[in-house]
């Protein structure tokens, strides 16, 4: 009811022409309480309304604030999401990062493996071949040495041969058999790591007594041909199987090849013209380090000598007395005794630093840099400070770099006084 009223205006009253004016009537106490009813109902409409505005407006606001936090959750809930899949992506990327190490580690350990077992199958390879080839050639001096054996001692036997000492007869085997025999030992020495050259100096000359019997008895009881092929025959043997054992001693003492050894001389000689490079290199270094050294002395001592003469001079009384022979060396004991300071500082240096300092402090208060200040006095009062009157102890008499006032400033000064005074006699009686 109270959204639907409207407060009532009075209809107007008809005009009559010629109407007599008669006097109004008193209000009545009805007229009274309905007037007053009117206006609570309207004031009731009034504070509705505007409970209503601002039910709306709150309402409103309370929307716009919903939407506002909306977004806000909306963006804070993006924001989540790409953090999510950034940090989704990364781990993926580094489970693939991971995976890959993983993948190529193994990869890399399958090669290498597999290098390995390349490596030693081609290793096993060789020393099956190179035992393939040991085997091989003592077969091959065995039988080589047997064959010189048959060979050279029929002749030996024919020589020894006498029918009053048929056991001479044995005399060649007695000769072969030594040699073999001291050859056996030399593979025993060899296989114990012990000296060899001794039996093999033995074998030799057993040999060569036997091609020497060869080669007598064949040329005197034979052809030459004969006394020729048995006397080498009686050296072939040994010298073969000789030179069988000799391979393996070197091979056990780790001897070299010919190629090894001009390959290591080689590079012997490389590396000692690349050491006597780098020497070169080295010494031509430091001459010019020590020349520039040199250099730098001479300009230090020059420049010192022009720019400190008598720092200079004083160092050169100092470094005769002390016995040094080179001034410099007490240069920061001559500096202090004749400037006060050590080398980098002086007067003037403190001076330029202390200025410096002052300008940067005056910039920083925003004060003037220059280091002047107004021309005050004490009777002149200042911004901020109260007003302290201390007049000479004489007046009337002026000294000698007293201020001399301008007739304004002294006016100024004689107002600023009296209203000071005034001031203060308000203060002490305020009736």
């Amino acid at each position: 009811m109270l959204g639907d009223w409207r407060p009532a205006t009075p209809e107007p009253e008809p005009v009559e022409e010629q109407r007599t004016p008669q006097p109004e009537p008193a209000e009545t106490p009805e007229l009274v309480a309905q007037a007053q009813a009117e206006a609570i109902r309207a004031k009731a409409w009034a504070d509705a309304e505007a409970q209503r505005i601002a039910a709306e407006a709150a309402a409103k606001a309370a929307e716009i604030k919903a939407v506002e936090e909306a977004r806000k959750l909306k963006l804070a809930n993006d924001k989540a999401e790409g953090r999510a899949q950034e940090e989704q992506a990364a781990r993926e990327a580094r489970i693939a990062k991971h995976n890959k190490d993983r993948d190529d580690a193994l990869r890399a350990a399958e090669e290498e493996r597999k290098q390995a077992e390349a490596q030693k199958e081609t290793e096993a390879a060789a020393q099956k071949e190179i035992a393939d080839a040991d085997d091989k050639w003592r077969s091959y001096a065995i039988r080589f040495a047997v064959v010189c054996g048959i060979v050279s001692l029929p002749v030996q036997m024919s020589f020894f041969w006498n029918p009053h000492a048929p056991w001479m007869a044995a005399a060649p085997i007695m000769l072969e058999g030594a040699a073999w025999v001291v050859h056996r030992g030399a593979r025993a020495a060899a296989v114990s790591k012990r000296p060899v050259w001794h039996y093999r100096t033995i074998v030799w000359l057993l040999a060569f007594i036997a091609a020497g019997v060869n080669l007598y008895h064949g040329l005197h009881s034979f052809d030459p041909g004969t006394a020729v092929a048995t006397a080498f025959a009686s050296i072939a043997g040994p010298g073969v199987w000789d030179l069988h054992e000799h391979g393996r001693i070197r091979r056990r003492d780790g001897a070299l090849t010919r190629k090894e050894r001009k390959a290591r001389e080689k590079a012997v000689k490389e590396e000692a013209a690349h050491r006597a490079a780098e020497e070169k290199r080295r010494a031509a270094e430091e001459a010019a380090a020590e020349k520039a050294a040199e250099e730098a002395h001479t300009e230090l001592t020059e420049r010192r000598m022009r720019l400190f003469p008598k720092v200079w001079e004083h160092a050169e009384k100092l470094a005769a007395d002390l016995g040094e022979t080179d001034p410099n060396a007490v240069w920061a004991r001559a500096k202090l005794d004749v400037e006060g300071a050590k080398p980098g500082e002086s007067a003037e240096v403190f001076r330029m630093r202390n200025a410096a300092e002052a300008r940067v402090e005056a910039a920083r208060e925003k004060r003037s840099v220059n280091g002047s200040s107004p021309q005050v006095a004490s009777q002149v009062l200042g911004a901020k400070k109260p007003r302290v009157y201390n007049p000479p102890a004489r007046p009337g008499r002026r000294t000698k770099g007293d201020v001399k006032f301008s007739p304004v400033a002294s006016r100024q000064a004689s107002i600023a006084a009296r209203d000071a005074a005034a001031k203060k006699t308000a203060e002490k009686d305020p009736s």
